[in-house]
């Protein structure tokens, strides 16, 4: 394609770039991508990558297909939530949420969760087309050198567009297959917000032989034991969405590969580019830095649906079919669920449910152990979550924390005050008994050098 714009001889065929990145290549779809690779020409380098395509793509995307809430989907969803929070109250020691959950169309959904998306894709996006650029630049013949400069710009306002439009159709996707604000794991919602999607609850109920009241009850409880956990832990939300960037920023493109494919690639089949870019071929073996983030994330990850499928379990005791419920989501996990799907497309990372019953299990031995008070009192802070060596074996850790009295939580608590009033210039108790007399509390003698 480059050779063709530079000679002359041609321009940029849309059809030709939508199959090769699996975009929809009708005539009006086709049109729409014209004008906007035509638009990111012309951004600048400082501009970044204009994700208003991704929000384009993903909300048509949304749309085919997509019915609205009816008022009797919202009624009996709304009394759901209520009798779910009822139920929450009595097995967790986190607040409730400040407002019900809202019911969202798929194109809703995708419009309220795509900035979160596009800042988890963005530090591949740049990668892969800075690599662009630059095998451009490494491999051009000489004479043609400085044209390839100066097309590279272009060629990188190209490649981001491309790679915003495949998210959009990646968020589009999932929006059609999530059934919650929550229910790939990762914080895409702001923190205290529920939410649930009806036409795809009932797509989940369907031919599961349970009542559909009892599926949508179940859902509803994850649902907000999820939000209740993000609002109650304000770090959590920033922390994983920090080291998610983190990693997908030591992502790195296989400049070799890239140039195998350039080389071989045949413009009337791109099915091998197209594979290339969904399987992750052309992102190098992650490094020993990266293995061991992607070991704390995914951690982190296990540790918030372990304690949601504990409290879910402990609050839906009285569902008749709720154990049917939950295998129904375990399996719908090892499949490869939404969130697996999604971050191994947009940022090389493949989370495995692996962990997740050794997380379940682990929060279950503690609150045998400590009760849900001690329990919940974890997530105050990062340092106090257990690692990964307690999901391993939960026993030393349960034992550590029934035989330490205080719960850490309301230890730190009571840090927090105490370092609050003296930011205040508020005395401690040891300073109440000094006399107005003698302010220091003493002689130089008495209290000795640290003093001085």
């Amino acid at each position: 394609m480059l050779r063709e714009l530079l000679s002359g001889s041609g321009g940029i065929d849309p059809s030709r770039l939508a199959n090769a990145a699996g975009l929809p290549s009708d005539p009006a779809s086709l049109a729409a991508i014209f004008s906007q690779l035509q638009q990111a020409m012309q951004r600048s380098d400082d501009e970044g990558i204009d994700w208003s395509l991704a929000l384009r793509q993903a909300e048509q995307r949304a749309a085919s297909g997509q019915r609205q809430v009816e008022a009797a989907d919202a009624e009996r969803l709304d009394r759901a939530a209520q009798v779910a929070a009822l139920w929450l109250d009595e097995v967790v020691d986190v607040a409730a949420l400040p407002t019900p959950p809202e019911l969202l169309t798929r194109r809703a959904w995708a419009a309220a969760t795509l900035p979160i998306w596009s800042q988890l894709a963005e530090p591949v996006a740049l990668s892969i087309a800075d690599s662009l650029t630059r095998v451009m630049s490494e491999q051009a013949p000489e004479e043609m050198r400085e044209m390839v400069q100066g097309a590279s710009r272009m060629m990188r306002g190209i490649g981001g567009a491309m790679f915003a439009m495949q998210l959009g159709q990646v968020v589009g996707q999932l929006s059609t297959e999530v059934v919650s604000g929550g229910d790939v794991g990762i914080p895409l919602l702001d923190d205290g917000r529920a939410a649930l999607l009806p036409q795809n609850i009932a797509e989940f109920g369907a031919g599961l032989d349970i009542p559909d009241d009892q599926v949508e009850l179940y859902l509803a409880v994850r649902e907000l034991a999820h939000a209740r956990l993000f609002r109650h832990a304000r770090w959590l939300r920033l922390h994983l969405i920090t080291a998610i960037t983190a990693f997908a920023r030591g992502i790195d493109v296989d400049v070799e590969r890239l140039e195998e494919l350039a080389e071989g690639f045949d413009p009337a089949n791109t099915d091998e580019l197209r594979d290339a870019v969904a399987n992750g071929a052309l992102l190098r073996p992650k490094s020993p830095e990266q293995e061991a983030a992607l070991g704390r994330l995914e951690t982190v990850l296990a540790l918030v649906e372990g304690w949601v499928d504990v409290v879910t379990a402990d609050a839906t005791q009285r569902l008749p079919k709720s154990d049917a419920v939950a295998e129904t989501i375990r399996r719908r996990r090892a499949t490869g669920g939404p969130a697996e799907s999604a971050l191994a497309t947009l940022v090389g990372l493949e989370l495995r449910p692996r962990r997740l019953r050794d997380a379940a299990a682990m929060w279950r031995a503690v609150t045998d152990a400590v009760g849900v008070a001690q329990r919940d009192a974890l997530w105050s802070h990062p340092d106090l979550l257990p690692t990964a060596a307690d999901l391993d074996d939960p026993g030393p850790l349960a034992a550590r924390l029934a035989a330490g009295g205080q719960a850490a939580g309301e230890a730190d608590a009571a840090f927090d005050e105490a370092l609050e009033a003296l930011l205040r210039g508020e005395s401690g108790g040891d300073d109440a008994g000094v006399s107005d007399d003698d302010p220091s509390g003493g002689s130089d003698d008495e209290r000795g050098p640290a003093a001085s």
